[in-house]
């Protein structure tokens, strides 16, 4: 799955056009390395998202194409010191 999309799906990032942008500055790291919007995600990934002063670390547990709002903290894991706010 594409990583913008992913971002989406599992409700990272409320919007695919606000991930797009968010990836296309260079903002996301995927297993350390800066990522483009159609980079493929695959189980075990490990994303880094930059909200400005935040940061955000994640693994990928899982992916699927539609998922339910309850679902969707699922699909992935945050490290450990990184909480959403």
């Amino acid at each position: 799955m594409r990583l913008d999309k992913y971002l989406k799906v599992s409700r990272l990032i409320k919007r695919r056009t606000v991930a797009k942008e968010l990836v296309d500055a260079g903002r996301v790291k995927v297993n350390g390395k800066v990522a483009k919007p159609g980079h493929e995600v695959r189980v075990g990934d490990q994303l880094e998202i930059g909200f400005g002063p935040r940061q955000i670390a994640a693994e990928i547990l899982a992916i699927r194409e539609n998922v339910r709002a309850e679902e969707a903290a699922d699909l992935y894991r945050l490290s450990q010191g990184a909480p959403i706010e």
